[in-house]
């Protein structure tokens, strides 16, 4: 089975295109003859890009430096791409940025971050989803999360502040999408699991990592099966122990453990012996 919106005559919009697991999903797209739109902030790396996506063989690239955090520059980037394309089929809301934080970090860091992986996709699909749902064709709006978002270890509460955030509104999109008449567009949450991108630091790639092109590969037959949440594996962390940790989380509620309990000392053996236990 194939997603619909997969096809030649399609176009795609991916934001934070110019690297990383946004230009994969670019070259993937461009490779099944797409349209492509690559939104990011640096210019450099767009003109990189967009000799690249045309190698790859995109049937027409357009490049836009666009700051996902403001509203008024997508709302710009959208009347572009409706002039010259007639619109978009796949929308990308995958820009997003990190840093280490702390609840008491200071608010303008935490604007940022939130202001990137959470407005910005909110932003993007409030501004392109209504063309797309107007357009009458397959489509597909793909939000780019984080399992930082659903089992939010201690460290960077901003940054999972941001992508539990982007995982309740995806969720609620893909509701509203499927009950609105004569919608042919599908939403998605795709999960990465460890990326060798820019965002981790690391000029080689780790060994346990997967790189943006497997992590593409993976999203790419996950919509195809009609899958919504796309949890990601890599080279280090199995499907099993991700749903394991999952499980965890979700039963400090159930429970009533301390939050976080999975690093609390007092359950450590606790939480040993249930990824221990056999599904």
């Amino acid at each position: 089975m194939t997603h619909p919106a997969f096809q030649s005559s399609s176009v795609a919009v991916i934001t934070g295109g110019a690297s990383g697991i946004g230009l994969a999903a670019a070259t993937k797209f461009a490779g099944m003859g797409m349209k492509i739109v690559a939104v990011d902030r640096d210019t450099d790396k767009l003109a990189e890009a967009e000799d690249a996506l045309r190698v790859a063989g995109a049937a027409d690239v357009m490049t836009a430096s666009t700051d996902v955090s403001d509203r008024v520059q997508l709302e710009a980037l959208e009347k572009e791409v409706t002039g010259r394309f007639g619109g978009a089929d796949i929308l990308m809301n995958n820009a997003g940025v990190g840093g280490r934080t702390s609840c008491l970090t200071a608010p303008d860091i935490w604007e940022k971050i939130l202001g990137v992986n959470l407005w910005g996709a909110i932003h993007g699909t409030q501004v392109f989803a209504p063309g797309m749902i107007e357009r009458g064709r397959p489509g597909a709006i793909i939000n780019t999360g984080s399992k930082q978002g659903i089992t939010t270890p201690p460290g960077n509460p901003a940054y999972n502040v941001s992508k539990a955030g982007l995982k309740v509104f995806t969720e609620a999109l893909a509701h509203e999408l499927r009950n609105t008449e004569g919608c042919q567009i599908s939403a998605h949450l795709l999960v990465p699991g460890f990326v060798h991108t820019a965002m981790i630091g690391a000029t080689e790639k780790p060994a346990a990592a997967w790189t943006a092109e497997q992590t593409v590969d993976f999203f790419v037959e996950s919509v195809n099966r009609g899958d919504f949440y796309i949890l990601c594996p890599d080279n280090d962390v199995p499907r099993a122990l991700d749903e394991k940790r999952i499980a965890w989380a979700v039963g400090d509620i159930i429970e009533n453990r301390p939050p976080l309990s999975r690093w609390h000392p007092d359950y450590a053996d606790s939480f040993a012996a249930f990824v221990a236990q056999e599904s």
